[in-house]
C-alpha cells in the first residue's frame, strides 16, 4: 500500500503523513518512496533519509530541532527521538527580507460604519463587570435585556471574569486595559460597565482610560448603591440599544480587523489552514486592512523570519524587546522557554516548539510588520500588528478582540467550542475534524490537500465576508462568548 506524504521544502529530511501509514507501506513524498519501518499516524513525520544522532530536523526548510539517537529513513521521526534546541533570551540581527508583491481583494461585506469611521461587523450591547463579584449579575442584566430587545440589537452579551480586585500594579494595570479596550470596540454599539463599589478596579479609574470619544456610549452602574441593580441595568442597556441603532452598509476587506489564532494545531496545520489564513492576512493587508497576530511563546524558534520583515529597524527592535521580555517572564518563573508543545499538539504530530512555530507564523502570510503593541493596547496603524500575549487560546483571543479585531481567524487541528466576543471562525486543518464536529467548525480547511490553495482561499473569502455580513458562526450558535485576562502579579 501507498501512503501520501508532503516534504515542504527540498531541504526537508522529514515529510509529514496525510494518511496513517502501516509498517512497511510505501510512503511518496516529493516523487520519492521511503518505505515506513513503523506505523506511523496520520500528521506525523517519517525520515526519508537517514538523521544521525545530533543532526538536525529539517521541516519548512528551517531546523525543528536534533536528533536524539540515530533515525533510519523510513522511521517515526517524533518526539521519542527529537529534541528542541531552544535556549533562552538571543541577540538578533536585522536583515530585511525583500518585500512580497501581494494583491489586494475585492470582496465586500455589509457591516455597521461608526462615526469614527471603523467598520462592525456586529452591532451588540455588552456588559462589562469590572470585577468577579458581580460576574453573574451581569450575566442576568445581558439574559434579561436581550429578551427584552430581540431584534433590535444584534445581542447583549455579558463577558465575566474573575478578576477586578486584590490587584496591584501592573496585574491591576492589565486588567483594566483589557477591559477599557473592550469598551472601546465597534462591535459593540453600547456598553455597560457593572462594578460592585469596593474593588480595587474602580469604575471612575477605569472610564478615565476610555478615550473621550467613546464615553457616549458607556453606561456605569455600581451595584452597592443601588436599589434593585438588574432593573436599573436592564434600564441602562435599554437606554443604550435605543441610541446603537444602526444599518449595515457596504464595506471592503480594507475595513476588517482580522485577529489570527491557531489552537488544539495538529501536523496538517502547517500545511492546510495555517498558510491558507495567511493568504487572507495577505489579502486584508494589499487591500488596506489591518491583521494582528499574537501568541508570542508561539513564535519561539520561527521569530527571526517575522524580525525580518519589520517595516524599519524601530519596529525590529520592538519586536526583539516583546520577544525576550516573554521569553525573560518563562526563566523569572523557573520554566523552560520550550515549554511547548501541548500535550494535543504531540497526539496529532507536533514534536517541538520550532516545528509548532514554523507552522504557526504562516498565518501572519508575507506582509511586513506595520506595528508592534502591548497586551491590552489597540491596533493602531494599517497592515500587519504584532500583539503581546500568550498562546492560551481564551487569553490571547481575547486580546486580539480587545485590541479591535472585528472577526478572529482561528484554526485546530484537534477541535474546540470556545468564543470570543467577536465572530470567531473555526478553521480545520483536517476534513476529519470538519465531518466529526460540524458543530464546532466553520470553514474546512483539509479541502486545501484535493482542491488547492486558490480555490479554497476565494471561498474562505466569501466565508469570512458571509459572517462578517452577519452570518452567525458556529460559536455563535452555541452560545459560546468568553473572555479571559492574563493574570501575571500577587493576588491580596
Amino acid at each position: 500500500m501507498t501512503a501520501n506524504a508532503v516534504r515542504i521544502d527540498p531541504n526537508d529530511n522529514v515529510a509529514t503523513l496525510l494518511a496513517d501509514a502501516a509498517a512497511g507501506d510505501v510512503v511518496v513524498a516529493d516523487g520519492a518512496p521511503v518505505t515506513a519501518a513503523m506505523a506511523i499516524p496520520r500528521g506525523h513525520k517519517i525520515a526519508l533519509a537517514p538523521i544521525a544522532a545530533g543532526e538536525a530536523v529539517v521541516k519548512y526548510g528551517f531546523p525543528i530541532g536534533r536528533a536524539t539517537a540515530s533515525i533510519a529513513a523510513g522511521e517515526h521521526v517524533h518526539s521519542d527521538n527529537v529534541a528542541t534546541a531552544l535556549a533562552g533570551q538571543q541577540a538578533y540581527a536585522y536583515a530585511p527580507a525583500p518585500l512580497a508583491n501581494l494583491a489586494p481583494g475585492e470582496a465586500t461585506f455589509q457591516g455597521y460604519r461608526r462615526g469614527d469611521g471603523r467598520v462592525g461587523t456586529r452591532n451588540e450591547i455588552w456588559v462589562l463587570p469590572t470585577v468577579g463579584c458581580v460576574a453573574r449579575t451581569a450575566e442576568r442584566i445581558a439574559a434579561q435585556a436581550g429578551a427584552a430587545l430581540a431584534g433590535t440589537v444584534d445581542g447583549v452579551h455579558a463577558f465575566m471574569h474573575p478578576f477586578g480586585c486584590s490587584q496591584l500594579g501592573e496585574d491591576l494595570d492589565g486588567t483594566r486595559a483589557i477591559l477599557a479596550s473592550l469598551a472601546c470596540h465597534p462591535n459593540a454599539g453600547g456598553v455597560l460597565i457593572l462594578g460592585l463599589g469596593c474593588e480595587n478596579n474602580q469604575i471612575a479609574r477605569l472610564v478615565e482610560t476610555i478615550p473621550e470619544w467613546r464615553r457616549p456610549a458607556i453606561r456605569t452602574l455600581a451595584t452597592q448603591l443601588a436599589g434593585d441593580e438588574v432593573a436599573e441595568g436592564v434600564a441602562l442597556v435599554e437606554q443604550l440599544a435605543a441610541q446603537a441603532q444602526c444599518e449595515r452598509s457596504e464595506a471592503t476587506l480594507a475595513d476588517l480587523v482580522l485577529g489570527v489564532k491557531c489552537g488544539g494545531s495538529d501536523g496538517l496545520s502547517g500545511l492546510t489552514a495555517n498558510p491558507l489564513v495567511g493568504r487572507m492576512s495577505d489579502r486584508v493587508t494589499a487591500s488596506g486592512g489591518r491583521v494582528v497576530l499574537t501568541e508570542i511563546p508561539e513564535i519561539f524558534g520561527a521569530e527571526q523570519m517575522l524580525m525580518n520583515r519589520a517595516d524599519d529597524e524601530d519596529v525590529f527592535g520592538r519586536v526583539v524587546g516583546v520577544v525576550n521580555d516573554f521569553k525573560q517572564y518563562f526563566i523569572d518563573h523557573g520554566e523552560p522557554v520550550s515549554e511547548n508543545p501541548s500535550p494535543g499538539n504531540i497526539a496529532g504530530g507536533i514534536t517541538t516548539l520550532e516545528e509548532k512555530s514554523l507552522g504557526a507564523v504562516q498565518k501572519a502570510g508575507r506582509a511586513p510588520i506595520a506595528d508592534v503593541i502591548h497586551y491590552g493596547e489597540r491596533v493602531a496603524k494599517d497592515g500587519l500588528t504584532l500583539l503581546e500575549a500568550p498562546g492560551n487560546d481564551a487569553v490571547s483571543s481575547t486580546a486580539l478582540a480587545a485590541a479591535g479585531a472585528t472577526a478572529i481567524l482561528f484554526t485546530t487541528g484537534r477541535g474546540t467550542p470556545l468564543g470570543f466576543p467577536v465572530p470567531t471562525i473555526k478553521i480545520s486543518s483536517n476534513s476529519d475534524l470538519a465531518a466529526r464536529k460540524p458543530g464546532w467548525i466553520d470553514f474546512d480547511a483539509g479541502m486545501v490537500l484535493d482542491k488547492g490553495f486558490e480555490t479554497m482561499e476565494a471561498a474562505l473569502t466569501e466565508r469570512l465576508c458571509a459572517i462578517a455580513s452577519g452570518e452567525p458562526t458556529a460559536a455563535e450558535r452555541n452560545g459560546e462568548r468568553e473572555i479571559a485576562i492574563w493574570k501575571r502579579g500577587v493576588t491580596l
